[in-house]
């Protein structure tokens, strides 16, 4: 049997219904790209990914589902995000305003909020967000 060597995790949102939905999407193909906060990053402190990065796809129970390479890193301010990133997101928005009210609405979360310890967080046109794509590389 061929042992790997250990990827990064991917987390899309948090364990529960949405991170379900969203790596549902993923396995599906109909996700293609995500978007987070520079500002999570920030809070982590952890670099931004590079093009051609492996990682490893979580579901809500913690399991590896998929080995996901990413094929697009863009830094862009939130009021920059175009139709085309809105829709590969596969979460069946069809407006960039409906993509957003979403968004906002998870980035203004308690959850959010605590993650960036910062319970004043909020979201402008100005706020920069790190819009990535991918491909699923592997089935796990």
């Amino acid at each position: 049997m061929e042992t790997r060597e250990p990827l990064p995790p991917y987390l899309l949102a948090f364990p529960g219904p949405l991170r379900d939905r969203l790596v549902a999407a993923v396995l599906s193909g109909e996700k293609v790209s995500t978007t987070g906060l520079l500002a999570e990053f920030e809070a982590e402190r952890e670099e931004l990914p590079p093009v051609g990065e492996r990682s490893a796809l979580i579901d809500s129970a913690g399991r590896e589902v998929a080995v996901i390479e990413l094929t697009d890193v863009r830094v862009l301010p939130l009021g920059e995000v175009d139709l085309r990133h809105a829709l590969d997101e596969g979460e069946g928005h069809t407006s960039v305003a409906e993509w957003r009210a979403a968004h906002e609405r998870f980035w203004h979360s308690e959850e959010m909020r605590v993650a960036l310890g910062d319970e004043d967080f909020t979201v402008d046109d100005t706020t920069l967000v790190v819009a990535e794509r991918f491909r699923v590389a592997e089935r796990l």
